[in-house]
Parts: C-alpha cells; structure tokens; sequence
C-alpha cells in the first residue's frame, strides 16, 4: 500500500511539472524554437487526465485503450522531438543536417517495419499483437535516444555545443529516462527486478528528467561557439556538400585554359628577361650563315 500511494503521488506530480516547464517555455518564447518537444509537454497534461479517468473509474478495456493510444502518440512525438533536437544541433551546418534529416526517415522506416513484424509474430502472446509492435517501437526510441547523449557528448566540442544549451538538456532528460527504462526491462525479463519496483523507478526517473527540462528552461542558454573556428565540423560539412554536388568534368575546362594562356603569356617578348631574348636570338640564327669574325679571317688569308 505504501508503494502503490508513493507511485500515485509520483503520477500526479508530472502534469505539474511539465505545466511548469511548458509555462516557462513560452515566457522566454522558447516554443518557436522547440515548437515540437513545446506541443509534447502541453499533450502530456490531457494524456494524464484519460489515463487517470480509465484507470480510476472506467473499465479495465477503457483503460487499456486509452493508455496504449496515448503511449502511440507520445511515442511518434518523441521520436520527432529526437529530429528536432538533431536539426537544432547541425543548424549552421546544412550537409550534416540534410544527411541527419535522411538518416531520420530511415530510422523511422525500419522501426515501423519491425514494429510490424513484430506485432504479426506475437498472436501467441498474452498482451496481444499491439501492445507487443508498441514496446518494440518504443524501445526502439529509446536506444535512439540514449545513442543521441552519446552523440552530444562525443561531439559537443566539434559543433560549437555546450553542456547548458536547452537542446542538451531536452536530450539529457530523454535519454537518461530512456537509459533506466531499458535496464528496468532488462532486469525485469531476467527477474531480478520485480513490477512494482521498476515502475517506481521509472516514475522517479521521468519525473528528474522533467524537473532537469525545467531547470534547462529556466537556466539562460549561452551563444554558441563562432562556427569559423570549428574547423573539422566544417571539413565534414564541405565534404558531404562536395558528395552531394559533384564537379562536372566540364568545369576543368577553364583551369587547362588559363594554364594555357599563362604559358603563351610567357612566350611574349616584352614579358621576358635580356637575356632569355638574347639566346632565343641565337637560337633562331641559321647555322649556315658565318660569323663576322670568321669572314675577316678568310679574306686575309685570300
């Protein structure tokens, strides 16, 4: 009884929080950056008033819709909040952000297509075909966003990203709820971690990272580093824009072209040296022809 409360009291504190968060949000008008991650703190509220109505006074079918609807929902808005982090991190860099942006709709592609294999594979289970292509695709998700840290912890330095931009901590509070949600499901099927306890720590979880969400939108973003002195994330972006708009062989053209003229222009006699003239000179004096000297000496002889 005591869990149960204490995971009820939890549940109830999220839509505040995330009120709180979302109010904040739209003082600074940080809503038009982040439209995406705003419209997922506001859908959040609603979401909790279906699920609470069919959990505390509907059946146990209006409930279990209603969650699941909720979850789908949830899940395609996170999934495109990971999208909208990604475009905001590779913003001065529009090759990176076009590749990221395919990379994307890849991603989402096969988790749709496992989530249906998986959901045709799963008539024997207990919890049906949906519930079992939903958890799927959401731990999915979840890896994507745990990889999307990693990534801005690798890579901060090289994009001009600092540790207390908004964007790092939308990211941070996704992917360390997501970290402990996948442990609690791996320890879960290897029954070391029983139900109760691994839904108390996922709620505490979520709720840090929607508390880290509002400290993030409270907390002044600094400007980013100047992109020119970025240089390997610039080498990156200029090589995939050469990747993507490739050099036609026509365009040599107009190089062989001035090779070409600057050769001749040095052919001109008034661009050459003295004495490249003098021995172009005799160079271009017939052989046959005697020298001065050599007529002098023959008529004395005579």
């Amino acid at each position: 009884m005591y869990l149960e409360s204490t995971i009820q009291v939890l549940w109830f504190t999220q839509p505040m929080l995330q009120s709180a968060t979302a109010a904040v949000m739209y003082k600074r008008k940080l809503y038009r950056k982040f439209p995406v991650f705003f419209a997922y703190l506001i859908l959040q509220v609603p979401f909790f008033v279906i699920i609470f109505a069919g959990y505390t006074w509907g059946s146990y079918r209006e409930y279990f819709y209603g969650y699941w609807s909720c979850a789908i929902i949830s899940l395609a808005i996170g999934f495109k909040v990971i999208h909208e982090i990604f475009l905001d991190v590779f913003r001065p860099y529009h090759a990176l952000k076009d590749l990221g942006s395919v990379l994307f709709k890849w991603a989402a592609l096969v988790m749709v297509l496992v989530a249906i294999v998986v959901a045709a594979s799963s008539s024997v289970s207990s919890d049906g075909p949906m519930v079992e292509a939903v958890i799927t695709a959401q731990r999915c998700v979840r890896v994507i966003q745990v990889g999307l840290v990693l990534l801005l912890l690798v890579f901060s330095k090289y994009v001009g990203i600092s540790w207390r931009q908004f964007s790092f901590g939308v990211s941070l509070g996704f992917g360390a709820f997501a970290l402990v949600e996948l442990l609690v499901v791996a320890l879960h099927a290897s029954d070391r971690v029983p139900q109760d306890v691994g839904d108390l720590t996922n709620i505490i979880m979520y709720n840090i990272s929607v508390l880290v969400w509002l400290a993030y939108s409270v907390m002044k973003s600094p400007a980013r580093e100047a992109v020119n002195t970025l240089l390997t994330s610039q080498r990156w972006d200029h090589s995939l824009g050469d990747i993507q708009h490739p050099g036609t062989p026509e365009s040599l053209i107009p190089v062989f072209e001035n090779i070409v003229d600057r050769a001749f222009s040095r052919m001109i006699p008034g661009a050459m040296p003295p004495s490249t003239l003098e021995q172009l000179e005799k160079i271009s004096e017939p052989a046959s022809t005697p020298s001065p000297e050599r007529t002098s000496s023959a008529s004395s002889k005579n």
